[in-house]
């Protein structure tokens, strides 16, 4: 592995850990400049997922005050998110890369508008319950389910996990778009970690250590870095900014993939 080689790939861990913190979708920086250095796509896809957990988990610090007292909450959310990456680690392993590409964009450009509708959605559900802290029972249904369905994707493959989850939470609960951000981290964190323990222990050979070293080592800076820049951002600003990472995802899937 050359200078440069290292260089890049500490540089891509880096820029990765920051958006997947702020937004998600970090794998769209590392997996294509693993692919640029010669590493198979399973390959790529494996260490990356691997190399990224440790970003998640000082993007996770990094939102503490947010996820303060919200334990309940992710205790009732994080099963999904575990059997959910389990399910996508597996699919990674028994299906042709091909099987969800004609997906992929639809389901980034509907968390999308998710996202964007969050507000006035939330008005809609806030309005319904005298307590907005709480949810109905197919609200609740709906929310585990989708988490679950977002843990899939995340297994298999994770670009843009993130604007999933967040489009997810934005309809489904009235808490504020900044605290959704900080379950968003834990449940992709718990997602990210799963399907690499997966990997792991079923794919061994698949896993370049150098490799997921050295996104690990520049992602860990990456999810300080993120938490510090997320957590000032207005909610429309961040909402923004989860927007134009997401259009980004989806022309890059569809027109350079």
């Amino acid at each position: 592995m050359s200078v440069f080689e290292v260089v890049a790939i500490l540089l891509a861990g880096l820029a990765a850990g920051t958006i997947n913190t702020i937004v998600g979708s970090g794998t769209l920086i590392t997996f294509p400049t693993l692919l640029f250095f010669g590493y198979a796509p399973v390959v790529a896809n494996i260490s990356n997922t691997v190399g990224l957990v440790a970003g998640g988990l000082t993007g996770i610090h990094g939102y503490r005050a947010e996820l303060d007292g919200q334990g309940h909450a992710l205790r009732r959310l994080a099963p999904a998110s575990l059997l959910g990456a389990v399910t996508g680690a597996v699919l990674l392993l028994v299906l042709p890369p091909q099987a969800f590409a004609a997906i992929v964009p639809v389901l980034i450009a509907l968390a999308l508008v998710l996202v964007l509708a969050g507000p006035w959605l939330q008005k809609k559900a806030a309005a319904r319950h005298t307590d907005t802290g709480r949810r109905g029972g197919g609200a609740t249904a709906l929310l585990l389910g989708g988490v679950f369905l977002a843990g899939i994707y995340g297994g298999y493959f994770g670009a843009a996990q993130g604007v999933l989850l967040v489009g997810i939470m934005s309809v489904l609960m009235t808490e504020s778009l900044q605290r959704i951000n900080g379950f968003k981290n834990v449940l992709g964190t718990i997602v990210n970690a799963v399907a690499a323990i997966t990997f792991i222990l079923v794919a061994r050979d698949d896993v370049d250590w150098a490799v997921a070293g050295l996104i690990a080592l520049g992602s860990l800076g990456g999810g300080w870095v993120g938490a510090h820049v997320g957590r000032r951002l207005s909610p429309r600003v961040l909402r923004g900014v989860i927007v134009v990472i997401g259009v980004m995802a989806i022309a890059r899937m569809v027109f350079f993939s």
